[in-house]
């Protein structure tokens, strides 16, 4: 029995795979991977490697078997189709009698175009008869935390989030939560709506900004057509611009305010504050 985890050398991936090697031996965990050489560091740690591509189903033949516990981290290709990408795996899952198919989502309350292809993939894998369980993330840290080189030549936040609140967490945060999924038992099943313990609003990441830099960084609520142009004009490609701005429109109407607890109890801890994922960034 095996803990597979794929896309284990992206952004959350990593974080799942560090600590996976904290809690089991560096044999039962495989990283699903398409370029071999990112997972080098990996490999030295004794984690086994393979290379398969959601692109190319028969590249997942031989890489689960009975018993896995699989970790599917949704794929960012987004003109690629990705609940046909997210498919292969669950096909192979389900061919290989795997025990456990963990998928990273999106919140249910999330109604922006960028859930889309969460709703479709978990309704594909209920639907495979798998045993599931369906890791519902909110918003990362990150997503703000590393974007920060314009807020700070500008001097300001710009989002098209009116004065709706997020309650964002770390990767690290997020990782924990599937680290325990993957690790436990009775997880079969169940949902889990994963969000960080405090919700912030653009105003407060602004002062909390202005804090810690000296600067007079303040927040500019814009309407989602100008962010489009904002962000196309930063060379961002309009199909991603468009679904970024979806999603300010969600977060304006409370859509990525998650309450239920599930995240800190889940990793065990608090999660990570906001303010110390920007003092982290800061000195990055």
């Amino acid at each position: 029995m095996s803990i597979v985890v794929t896309g284990a050398t992206g952004h959350l991936g990593r974080h799942v795979v560090e600590q996976l090697l904290e809690k089991v031996p560096a044999e039962q965990i495989t990283a699903v991977v398409r370029d071999e050489a990112k997972a080098a560091d990996f490999a030295a740690k004794g984690v086994k490697i393979a290379v398969a591509d959601y692109n190319a189903p028969e590249t997942f033949d031989g890489v689960l078997s009975a018993g896995d516990k699989v970790l599917l981290i949704s794929g960012n290709e987004f003109d690629k189709g990705r609940p046909a990408q997210h498919q292969v795996v669950i096909d192979a899952a389900k061919a290989a009698g795997a025990a456990l198919l963990a998928y990273t989502g999106a919140p249910g309350s999330l109604s922006a175009a960028l859930a889309d292809d969460h709703h479709a993939t978990e309704k594909a894998l209920v639907a495979s008869g798998l045993p599931y369980a369906l890791l519902r993330n909110g918003w990362y840290h990150e997503n703000y935390t590393e974007q920060l080189a314009p807020v700070l030549e500008h001097n300001a936040v710009v989002a098209a989030a009116g004065e709706g609140r997020v309650s964002s967490a770390s990767r690290a945060d997020y990782a924990a939560a599937a680290v325990a999924v993957l690790t436990g038992e009775g997880h079969e099943n169940k949902t889990y709506e994963l969000g960080g313990d405090e919700a912030w609003s653009f105003a407060e990441y602004a002062a909390e900004l202005s804090k810690q830099t000296g600067k007079e960084i303040a927040y500019s609520a814009v309407p989602a057509e100008a962010l489009i142009g904002i962000l196309t004009g930063a060379g961002l490609p309009e199909q991603f611009a468009v679904i970024l701005a979806g999603v300010d429109a969600s977060i304006a109407k409370g859509e990525l305010v998650v309450s239920s607890g599930d995240l800190s109890r889940l990793a065990g801890r608090p999660t990570t504050p906001l303010a110390e994922a920007i003092t982290a960034a800061l000195k990055g």
